[in-house]
């Protein structure tokens, strides 16, 4: 196993390293991001497709260190704050939920919410290309998480990603020490069907 080419992570058909080789450790070494890394990461985003070129993804960051920082990482649940706390920045990713028609009015945006995870994936994606990692939790307090970066109306959070140097696994608590390896992936004949379900 190479950190390029996880053992668990080979392709069924021919593909670029960069997407078997992401994937989402919970280890970090607490080295705090520099501003112009995390801004890197948001660029990245900022070129994913979107429909009508709406560009709904709203990111907030703060980086570990920041007041801003240990307000995001206090709103996430479980074990989440335990390892995620050692991350050198976190992204909050939220979507604006409408779009403007031609005539002025806002009407909801149906896919917001697909052009965001497009977003996710760019950050995610630059993330390797730059030696870091990138984690996107589902597990936080909604109504905190929410007024702590002071979403604003008609606008959705859809996780909050960590991101930062990997870390040793032995670093984590026990309990989450054996679930620190790259996950394989359902075959391409699972989740793909040609002309029907």
């Amino acid at each position: 196993m190479t950190p390029d080419q996880p053992a668990a992570r080979q392709p069924d058909h021919p593909v670029d390293p960069q997407f078997p080789a992401r994937w989402s450790p919970r280890s970090f070494t607490g080295r705090e991001l520099a501003e112009t890394e995390v801004m890197a990461l948001l660029e990245a985003a900022r070129w994913a497709p979107s429909a009508s070129n709406q560009q709904p993804w709203r990111l907030v960051w703060a980086r570990r260190g920041e007041a801003e920082f240990a307000v995001m990482r206090d709103a996430l649940t479980g074990n989440n704050p335990v390892w995620a706390g050692r991350a050198g920045a976190l992204v909050v990713v939220a979507s604006k939920d409408t779009v403007p028609t031609r005539e002025g009015a806002e009407v909801a945006n149906r896919t917001a919410g697909f052009d965001t995870g497009a977003a996710w994936m760019s950050l995610a994606l630059q993330a390797r290309a730059m030696g870091l990692f990138a984690h996107a939790m589902g597990g936080f307090d909604r109504d905190g998480l929410a007024a702590a970066v002071a979403l604003p109306r008609g606008h959705t959070i859809h996780c909050v990603v960590a991101v930062g140097e990997q870390g040793p696994a032995d670093a984590l608590p026990e309990d989450l020490r054996a679930r620190e390896t790259p996950s394989a992936r359902k075959p391409v004949a699972e989740i793909a069907m040609h002309g029907r379900f």
